[in-house]
């Protein structure tokens, strides 16, 4: 969580960051570290069955989407283009294989990998766009 904590302190808007990893890898708990880093006081929970959960930020709006129950994106496929596009937002989307084709390329992509019962590794995966992001952390 502390260094989701840190990547959420950078953001600066209009960043989009994929989570990627099994289930109960650990990408709620991330997203937590990063709405905590925006100064979002808001609970944070999976959005598997919503879909969507927003997190309100001091000065950010968070948009947390979970693709894993569907097959096709539908309308939230409109949802997170008009998202994507908001310059005070920041989008975190997990199980987005079924929207690669509309997520920027100059994304934050977060591997998460359970490296024992209570500890993971990360791998990040960036253009020089979200460089900012991670710069000094790894």
């Amino acid at each position: 969580m502390a260094l989701a904590e840190h990547i959420g302190k950078r953001l600066k808007g209009s960043e989009v960051i994929e989570l990627v990893s099994d289930l109960g890898g650990g990408k709620t708990t991330f997203v937590r570290g990063l709405a905590k880093g925006i100064g979002s006081n808001d609970h944070v929970s999976s959005p598997t069955f919503t879909i969507s959960n927003v997190y309100q930020g001091k000065q950010l709006t968070m948009h947390h989407f979970d693709f894993y129950r569907l097959h096709e994106a539908g309308i939230m496929r409109e949802e997170l283009e008009e998202v994507i596009n908001d310059p005070r937002s920041v989008t975190v989307v997990e199980w987005a294989n079924i929207v690669q084709a509309i997520l920027p390329d100059n994304r934050l992509t977060i591997r998460i990998t359970a490296s024992g019962e209570s500890s993971r590794h990360y791998d990040f995966y960036g253009s020089n766009r979200v460089r900012h992001l991670i710069e000094g952390l790894i």
